[in-house]
């Protein structure tokens, strides 16, 4: 495409769009959308409730307005309102659409006088009123297409909604003129209608706007309108969705002899909008006003249908019912894309509520969506218990290419750039499970079919920290009472569950804690003597960089200076919690006195430096995005090919039900479980050559989801444990030991054989006497 494509012209977009066969014209429509949205189509489970068939406008095509004698009342009572909007949460809705006229006040006294009658002052005013209602009383979330709005109007309706919409429709004032469908509708003067979408954008409301074609317009002023919305969308980025919408013909209007949109006119149009307003704009047609058309609106460009209701019918277009969401589902299928549900704020604002919803509102999209901002597909939550779910192989036929490439290079050995990792999270469908099968092959190549695990015992030496962690319910303070009183084990108990752990066949115990206040460079030092001293032959894999950055900077001492210390005590490896996300963004967010991104490298490159090795982590399904699990592969990979120090990636989901940053609604409800499978198998893709094994861990994932895992990529069940507390504190539901037997009951379902390893992935070597 030459950079013409690019111009602002209207005449010279007409022009090249015209110069190009529409076979090669919608060739390159459904690349753009690939690329822009992969092989998902979204749309929104909604219940329509139309608060007002008042209108003070008079389009001629329009058979939504009502004159006040054909209807039994001006505006449905707040008592009908939330009938439908509870009929709709019966059915899993989660929008509640509200549609009306224009101001209707504004030309009938019957809308005047039964808003005045009950202490309402305008339309906008009593909708207000009754979205607060559905707020209070219902799950849903409202969506508001109340028409044209000033600064003041959007100030005070976007607490009480989570996203708005106004049909540009056209940009013609030529269509306003007499004898014109507008003709005689104040509101639909393109000026007016611009004014308000950019107010819109001022006011940072997620908005819907779009066309609505075949009601007398030419091709040109099509593509007006689309580029004065372009236009918009560059400076305020407010715009979530552009719906093409054909003109149907209806009875007892004015334009009923005016003939249905043609097919042809529409896949064009739908084209126009996909090159004009780029790969990651959403482009929807509703699904009710083409039945049998829906793969070539996909292959033109669509990538949403809207809100879809499975209790109410369109109430602008009657004649035309809702597709059943089976029969949306399996003709979106059929088109090779999947069907996702999204809530009435598009993902890409769902995933940056901070600017985009009202504070009221956050805490319910948050935790309804994914990382990408659709709803959650199933239950499923890290650490809850949940069986892991069953997810069949999928019929979808279509394919991210994106995704084929970036497999293909590694399998060529090529390392793959923070753009293709971050691809390879949106895996669905025959995607999703090519991604999991091409890592689980890599595992098989490079490790062999070997479970390993370690025999080991975690020992939290306290719970008092001077850190604030927004998701740490482990630390004294950050939690309710109930989960125990605050503690600080002393040298003597460190010893006696050493020993314990040793007489029990454990070769490692993994220490960590809080920063307690009193706590300094010595205080580890001490710790690691105190097992040593009761068990010379155990293995001690303790302290995050962030320990060893306290334990240093209490000292003065360089970060190096400090592990050769503690190294000369006994301690042996560490492990590589503290990392979080490795992204100083994201950490601000959720651990902002912490260790920064560049401190715990910097911690690791000396340990490895040093000769001591250690694992690695991510926690995700918080706050950050796919491109920050991308980022943190690569800063891992990176470090490792420096150092080769570690010995192992380990995953671990955000276990969110007593996280005090999820309680307060700062955060969303953990990874689903598609992410928590992608993680395990773009982990082993992207650190392929670099981090040889994987982890899954069983406290997180309960072993059947471990099981799943180790399908997926992962070679390892990390240690037996007992006594873990960190999860547990979390709301973690899976128990303190998984001990060798339920492992090799889990191996053996997999038919593979389990092997215990040594911390550093050595072979196990026989136990010593304990010391005198």
């Amino acid at each position: 495409m030459t950079k013409t494509w690019n111009s602002h012209n209207a005449s010279d977009w007409l022009k090249h769009l015209d110069a190009v066969s529409m076979p090669d014209l919608l060739s390159r429509a459904e690349m753009m959308t690939v690329s822009g949205h992969g092989t998902i189509v979204t749309y929104s489970r909604k219940v329509f409730i139309p608060l007002t068939k008042l209108c003070r406008d008079v389009c001629h095509y329009c058979t939504f307005a009502h004159r006040p004698s054909e209807l039994s009342a001006p505006f449905l009572e707040p008592g009908e309102v939330l009938e439908i909007a509870r009929a709709g949460e019966a059915q899993g809705c989660r929008e509640a659409l509200f549609t009306l006229g224009d101001r209707p006040e504004a030309r009938y006294s019957a809308a005047r006088n039964w808003l005045a009658d009950r202490g309402f002052a305008s339309t906008l005013d009593y909708l207000a009123h009754v979205a607060a209602l559905v707020l209070k009383e219902t799950s849903l979330l409202p969506h508001f297409n109340p028409g044209i709005m000033d600064a003041q109007d959007y100030a005070i309706l976007r607490p009480l909604s989570a996203s708005m919409g106004l049909m540009l429709e056209s940009s013609s004032e030529r269509l306003c003129a007499k004898g014109m469908p507008h003709f005689g509708s104040p509101d639909k003067l393109p000026s007016v209608r611009l004014e308000s979408i950019r107010l819109a954008g001022e006011a940072e409301v997620p908005f819907t706007t779009g066309l609505l074609i075949g009601i007398g317009e030419t091709r040109l002023e099509r593509i007006e309108a689309l580029l004065a919305i372009r236009d918009l969308q560059e400076r305020y980025g407010h715009i979530q969705e552009v719906i093409i919408q054909n003109f149907r013909s209806k009875a007892d209007t004015l334009m009923r002899d005016t003939p249905d949109l043609p097919l042809d006119e529409h896949l064009w149009t739908i084209v126009a909008a996909r090159l004009i307003l780029g790969p990651d704009m959403t482009i929807q047609a509703p699904p009710n006003l083409r039945d049998g058309s829906l793969s070539q609106l996909v292959r033109a460009g669509v990538n949403d249908w809207g809100g879809v209701s499975p209790v109410t019918p369109d109430h602008v277009n009657p004649e035309a019912p809702w597709p059943h969401l089976e029969k949306l589902e399996t003709e979106t299928e059929a088109a090779g894309r999947h069907l996702r549900q999204r809530l009435a704020i598009g993902p890409a604002f769902a995933g940056d509520v901070t600017r985009w919803a009202d504070p009221g509102l956050q805490t319910a999209i948050r935790r309804a969506v994914d990382t990408r901002g659709l709803v959650r597909e199933n239950g499923w939550h890290a650490g809850a218990g949940n069986e892991a779910p069953h997810v069949m192989a999928s019929i979808v036929t279509g394919r991210d290419p994106q995704i084929a490439v970036s497999l293909g290079l590694v399998a060529q050995g090529e390392e793959l750039n923070k753009a293709q990792i971050a691809r390879l999270f949106t895996a669905e469908g025959r995607d999703f499970e090519h991604v999991r099968a091409f890592a689980n092959e890599l595992r098989e190549d490079r490790v062999g079919e070997a479970i390993t695990h370690v025999v080991n015992r975690n020992i939290n030496y306290t719970n008092i920290c001077l850190y604030r962690c927004g998701f740490c319910a482990f630390s004294k303070g950050s939690t309710r009472s109930e989960r125990g009183p605050a503690y600080n084990i002393d040298h003597e108990e460190i010893a006696r569950r050493t020993v314990e752990a040793w007489e029990r066949g454990a070769s490692e115990v993994c220490l960590q804690g809080g920063i307690h206040p009193s706590y300094d460079g010595r205080t580890y030092r001490g710790i690691v003597e105190a097992v040593k001293a009761a068990v010379p032959q155990m293995h001690v894999h303790a302290f995050s960089p962030l320990e060893v950055h306290h334990g240093a900077t209490t000292l003065g001492l360089s970060y190096e200076d400090y592990l050769v210390d503690l190294q000369q005590a006994g301690l042996a490896t560490l492990p590589g919690t503290a990392a979080e996300i490795l992204s100083d963004d994201i950490r601000a967010i959720i651990c902002a006195d912490k260790v920064n991104t560049q401190e715990w490298l910097s911690v690791m490159r000396a340990a490895h430096k040093v000769g001591l090795q250690s694992t690695a982590t991510i926690m995700f399904g918080h706050v950050e995005t796919y491109d920050h699990w991308a980022e943190h592969l690569l800063q891992l990979r990176t470090l490792q090919q420096e150092t080769g120090g570690f010995t192992e990636f380990v995953p671990l989901p955000f276990v969110h039900m007593e996280a005090p940053n999820w309680r307060r609604g700062e955060t969303r409800s953990g990874p689903t479980w598609r992410e928590t499978v992608l993680m395990h198998a773009v982990s082993r893709i992207a650190l392929d050559g670099a981090i040889s094994n994987i982890q899954t861990s069983w406290v997180k994932l309960g072993p059947d989801g471990a099981a799943a895992m180790l399908e997926s990529g992962a070679n390892d069940l990390g240690g037996t444990l007992m006594d873990e507390s960190i999860t547990r504190a979390a709301g973690g539901a899976n128990g303190q030991i998984f001990d060798v037997p339920q492992m090799q009951l889990l191996a053996d379902g997999l038919g593979r054989p389990l092997r215990e390893r040594s911390t550093v992935y050595g072979q196990r070597s026989g136990q010593l006497a304990l010391a005198d």
